[in-house]
C-alpha cells in the first residue's frame, strides 16, 4: 500500500468520528468521492441524523460528487490545500449540491 493509499484509508476510517453533529443537524445527504491517481478510488459518505457512515464504491444517487487526485485530497483534508484554491485552480471538481460543498469545511473537524 502506498503512502497516499494508506492516508486515504485513514481519512475514510476516521471520517465518522470527525463529523460535527451540530453542524450536520438536519442534513440528509450523500457525498461521493471520486479520487484519481495513486491511492485513489471511489468512496461515499452518508450523513443523516447527525451521524456519518462511509462505504467504498459508488452510491446510486449522491447529493454531491467531489472529484480530485487522491494526493490533493490528502492535502485538502490536512489543511495544506485550501478548498477554494483547489476549486478555482481546477484541482477540485464538484457536481451536484454546491451549497453542500461550501459546508464541507464546517461539517468535518480537522485532526
Amino acid at each position: 500500500m502506498t503512502d497516499t493509499a494508506a492516508a486515504i484509508a485513514d481519512i475514510f476510517t476516521r471520517m465518522p468520528g470527525r463529523l460535527d453533529p451540530q453542524a450536520a443537524a438536519g442534513l440528509d445527504a450523500v457525498i461521493q468521492f471520486n479520487l484519481s491517481g495513486d491511492g485513489g478510488g471511489v468512496w461515499h459518505c452518508a450523513i443523516k441524523d447527525g451521524a456519518c457512515t462511509v462505504g467504498e464504491g459508488a452510491h446510486d444517487a449522491p447529493t454531491m460528487t467531489l472529484s480530485m487526485a487522491a494526493a490533493d485530497y490528502v492535502a485538502l483534508t490536512s489543511g495544506e490545500l485550501d478548498g477554494t484554491v483547489a476549486f478555482m485552480s481546477g484541482k477540485l471538481r464538484i457536481d451536484g449540491d454546491m451549497g453542500l460543498a461550501m459546508r464541507m469545511g464546517s461539517l468535518f473537524r480537522v485532526g
